[in-house]
């Protein structure tokens, strides 16, 4: 057995943080290792937690990296008491939850320790549940649409959320798509958010009916970008900001500068939305947090 794989503690911020595996391989392609996604999510901490802290947050495990069974987990695994868990409840259902709230740099070593390459936050807080701090739209190219059409039709969202008062943010999916939020104004609830976002959806497929489409049906997506404002709801969670996704390679969910997505459109040329953790470590250094208005 190989020394990485002995479990042992690691000392981050006053915390005994159990490790293991550590020389396990997670991306085959680039032979990229469980010991980089941590060392990525400690150096990304101070722009990635102002967006998930106090929120409950869905792990998307990989226990054999990402050519192997993955799932997401949104119940709390075994986890040490430091860890804080939140309580959610959908009357709905009937069902309760108790789910990590990653609210520091320990508990991000503690969840990549797990595996959880990806980290889906719900969209409002554990103590105002009710509450959604931000609209979201996704923006998902059906082939042969890629991510240039995603930017198009992202400019265009841009024209409707201003008009209705919001400010939005734009970031990559971490593959061909692209993320739309938008800050809600205190006191939305998700009815409101969602409202907002079947009117943004309805009004980009009246606007560009051969490029957009607002249902999940397969079928209708070939060639267009399917705006998806279902994820506005409460039992709902969206990949964070500065995530590390589970893709082939390791690409992350990187914000941008609205210029950039205005560059690709004018260029027809998306291969720059693409991003490693090495490359936005690197954009945070040079730009700080693109997503800051969203805080």
């Amino acid at each position: 057995m190989a020394v990485a794989a002995v479990p042992h503690e690691v000392a981050v911020d006053g915390r005994h943080v159990r490790v293991s595996h550590l020389d396990r391989v997670l991306w085959p392609e680039t032979g990229t290792v469980k010991a980089d996604l941590i060392d990525y999510y400690l150096r990304v901490a101070p722009v990635l937690l102002p967006h998930i802290a106090g929120h409950p947050v869905t792990l998307h495990r990989f226990p054999e990296g990402v050519t192997g069974p993955h799932f997401f987990q949104t119940r709390c695994p075994p986890h040490p008491g430091w860890v804080r868990v939140a309580t959610l409840s959908y009357p709905s259902t009937g069902k309760t939850f108790d789910v990590a709230v990653l609210d520091n740099r320990p508990s991000l070593v503690w969840a990549a320790n797990l595996s959880a390459i990806e980290l889906h936050p719900f969209l409002a807080p554990a103590d105002a549940f009710d509450a959604p701090r931000w609209l979201v739209v996704d923006l998902d190219p059906g082939a042969p649409a890629g991510v240039v059409d995603a930017a198009e039709v992202a400019l265009s969202a841009r024209e409707h959320l201003v008009r209705a008062g919001l400010a939005p943010a734009v970031k990559t999916s971490g593959g061909k798509g692209l993320h739309l939020y938008s800050r809600l104004p205190a006191g939305a609830t998700y009815a409101d958010s969602k409202a907002l976002a079947r009117t943004l959806a309805d009004a980009l497929t009246e606007r560009m009916p051969d490029r957009v489409v607002a249902t999940m049906t397969r079928a209708k997506r070939h060639g267009r970008v399917l705006v998806d404002w279902s994820q506005n709801d409460p039992g709902k969670s969206t990949v964070a900001p500065y995530s590390v996704r589970g893709f082939a390679r390791p690409t992350v969910s990187t914000p941008l500068a609205w210029t950039e997505v205005e560059d690709v459109v004018r260029t027809r040329d998306g291969r720059g939305l693409f991003f490693s953790p090495a490359d936005v470590l690197d954009r945070v250094s040079s730009y700080g947090d693109l997503f800051a208005s969203m805080l």
